[in-house]
């Protein structure tokens, strides 16, 4: 099965989506990632996803990535003797560690690490940012706020602090349990919430000791300060525009999704751009003209990835949803204007053998006539330095490691192929040919670029590029050896 367009989609799966046809269904319309959602569904039920997923795999003969989004550590106030209040402009309002139901005038804050890192002048936002206060002053156990923004506060409503970096882990105890159990059920993404620091990044990965890729979300401001540290230790981004537009001016979201995914290419590394993409489609079978500017702007940023949420998981039209983005990916990238942005946009990286030959291969096959750029590759860096230079062919991605398959179907472009282990570039000349064929990426007579490192099986090897004929002969003869 190949994809007609270059950027990937990741859906997520829930009530809407639990079952073979649904998910086939989902696969089959372009989704190229399953997202299990660790703050929805028990470990039962994670589990059964995660085998239905795997059985289309195995059944369609195509890789398929599994992202597995931890919840993060999640900051509520406590209860409310009348349930809720209504706060006013200019009203006093005071957080405090008192276990007594609250009132107009207060109420718990179960987290006294807060406390200890506010500062007069700090905000906190309670429900998704819909009420906003100030500190005037706090100590030790209490912050005496004034209300800025005006709304209904009621129990267990939850709590943003933009202004201050929480001494707070990113992986609470419930996602350290549930990063074992993903890991040992096998995803190839684990996606880290509330990351704040690198060291946040660097604890996740010591957990999973290899079993899994880390995708840091950027949802925090002290994230985007933080963020070239915070990419160098990470395998991938997810740009958590949700959680980012509450904690941050609303305004300031779009510029930061440009950066940072602009960043994530230059260094070669996937990114997703996320939340409310067509948000209108949980109900609606047809999406906003607005939401499809929004996807369309993601993919014309040249980002790697595209996410529904609710939209696959709980909507009424997953599949559509997934169609539309389908749809508005196909006419983004047959848009010159497209091309022209992509390309304007490329950062020159030229520092060692690998990015000579990536680059060599896609200057070849925009000046002559190439089909495909085949990289075989190991640990999947040569498709990841490949996907970076956005070429426009496919990029067919050669790899005898199943784990390495799985988790470039997230990168750019990508068309992936587990091949047999080979010691010879002849071998693995060939063996690119038959899966250019046998996918519908190259036909007989055409040409494809091959680049593999040599000896081979020695991870950041690239150092060789042969263009080659998609030759039945070359084929044959092969065989007869």
């Amino acid at each position: 099965m190949t994809r007609l367009r270059n950027v990937k989609i990741v859906a997520t799966l829930g009530p809407a989506s639990n079952d073979y046809e649904t998910i086939r269904a989902l696969f089959e319309a372009g989704a190229n990632v399953f997202r299990l959602n660790m703050s929805h569904g028990d470990h039962d039920e994670i589990r059964v996803r995660h085998e239905i997923i795997r059985k289309i795999e195995a059944d369609t003969g195509r890789p398929i990535a599994i992202l597995a989004d931890l919840q993060g550590p999640k900051i509520r106030c406590g209860v409310f003797a009348n349930e809720s209040e209504e706060l006013e402009i200019g009203d006093k309002f005071r957080f405090d560690l008192d276990d007594a139901p609250g009132d107009a005038t207060r109420v718990k804050l179960p987290h006294k690490e807060i406390f200890d890192a506010l500062k007069p002048g700090a905000h906190l936002l309670v429900n998704d940012g819909k009420i906003s206060v100030r500190v005037e002053d706090c100590g030790a156990d209490y912050a005496n706020c004034v209300v800025e923004v005006g709304g209904t506060i009621s129990n267990r409503k939850g709590v943003n602090v933009p202004d201050v970096i929480l001494p707070v882990a990113a992986l609470s105890d419930k996602d350290r349990t549930d990063l074992e159990f993903v890991c040992e059920l096998g995803v190839d993404w684990l996606a880290l919430s509330f990351v704040q620091r690198a060291e946040d990044v660097i604890e996740a990965r010591e957990l999973a000791r290899g079993r899994a890729a880390i995708l840091s979300k950027i949802e925090k401001p002290a994230a985007v300060e933080a963020f070239d540290s915070i990419l160098y230790v990470s395998d991938g981004i997810m740009v958590a525009r949700g959680d980012l537009g509450v904690e941050c001016p609303v305004h300031s979201v779009p510029p930061i999704q440009k950066q940072l995914v602009r960043k994530c290419r230059a260094a070669a590394k996937p990114v997703i751009v996320a939340t409310q993409m067509l948000e209108s489609m949980i109900d609606s079978p047809v999406p906003t003209r607005a939401e499809v500017s929004d996807v369309a702007t993601a993919i014309y940023e040249g980002t790697d990835g595209i996410m529904l949420s609710a939209e696959s998981a709980a909507g009424d039209y997953p599949i559509e949803a997934v169609t539309t983005m389908v749809n508005v990916a196909i006419s983004v990238e047959n848009d010159a204007t497209y091309r022209e942005v992509i390309e304007a946009s490329r950062t020159a990286n030229r520092m060692s053998v690998s990015d000579g030959i990536v680059a060599a291969a896609r200057e070849i096959a925009e000046t002559s006539d190439v089909k495909a750029i085949a990289c075989y590759t190991k640990s999947g860096t040569t498709a990841l330095l490949t996907a970076r230079e956005r070429p426009r062919v496919p990029i067919l991605v050669m790899t005898s490691q199943e784990k390495v398959a799985r988790r470039l179907c997230l990168s750019w472009g990508t068309t992936c192929q587990v091949t047999e282990t080979v010691d010879r570039f002849k071998t693995a000349v060939v063996n690119s040919v038959r899966a250019a064929i046998s996918t519908g990426i190259a036909e007989q007579k055409d040409q494809i670029v091959i680049t593999a490192g040599v000896p081979f099986n020695v991870s950041g090897t690239t150092n060789i590029l042969r263009v080659a004929p998609c030759d039945e002969t070359l084929i044959v003869s092969a065989d007869n050896e």
